[in-house]
């Protein structure tokens, strides 16, 4: 963080209005964003997915549990590996509470990784999450929706993963897919997003875009882990308190 330019209250006032100036014009941007985002055209899901969930397999029509629109989170956990997604899991700590929310504005949410459910329990039970979480093994979802690449798709370097402008590739990426369903039960994919595209649901991440040191990371996201593995609160120790644990 660069050093701080201390004025006066009044001379605050002035740049602090001017800041205001371009944080409306950002919300405006958002929400003209927003607009265009809803008014892109629906593409009719043709495929008859099953999936694998804690109450017996379940069609992707099941999933919306009675509702109208579905949020599915594509979580990172390949079939067989051990790797929690550290990204993932830092997202997914924000499901249980906002999802709470928003299932009264007619949208359920839904973890979907490739890793079978004996896999996926586990994790889900070590982090004390509680959405949904269904499991793909055995169907081509996760790649028919731009989370998943084969082998020789990884080896190549071109997945394609969010529409061909990220490089990064690995057999499962995060993602976030959207679907609707009409009044005749006909279920629509009405949007997808990767890679930065998911930070719009990281709350940690508006709250220290905020202060002055912003996210305080030495890499992206460096100083993230899972909730379970952090050694203490962050808090730096007293000056002359170098041995003080409170």
């Amino acid at each position: 963080m660069q050093a701080p330019n201390i004025v006066s209250r009044e001379e605050w006032l002035v740049a602090r209005k001017a800041l205001l100036a371009d944080e409306k014009a950002l919300t405006h941007a958002r929400d003209k964003l927003a607009r265009e985002r809803r008014a892109l055209p629906w593409v009719r899901v043709e495929k008859a997915y099953v999936f694998d969930t804690t109450t017996g397999p379940r069609t992707l029509a099941d999933l919306f549990d009675g509702r109208g629109q579905l949020f599915v989170y594509h979580f990172m956990l390949t079939p067989g590996s051990d790797h929690l997604c550290t990204g993932c899991s830092f997202l997914a700590d924000h499901f249980d509470a906002a999802r709470r929310h928003f299932e009264h504005a007619d949208l359920t949410l839904v973890a979907i990784s490739r890793a079978p459910l004996a896999q996926i329990l586990p994790v889900k039970r070590r982090m004390g999450w509680t959405f949904d979480w269904a499991s793909s093994h055995g169907t081509s979802f996760n790649y028919d929706y731009g989370a998943s690449f084969t082998p020789e798709q990884v080896a190549s370097k071109s997945t394609g993963y969010n529409y061909g402008t990220t490089p990064y590739a690995a057999e499962d990426i995060h993602g976030s897919s959207v679907f609707a369903k009409d009044e005749a039960g006909e279920v629509f994919h009405t949007y997808s997003t990767y890679a930065r595209g998911d930070e719009a649901m990281l709350g940690a991440f508006s709250f220290l875009d905020l202060v002055p040191k912003g996210r305080n990371e030495a890499g992206t996201m460096s100083w993230v882990r899972l909730h379970d593995e952090y050694e203490d609160d962050g808090r730096r120790p007293e000056a002359g308190c170098s041995s003080c644990t409170r």
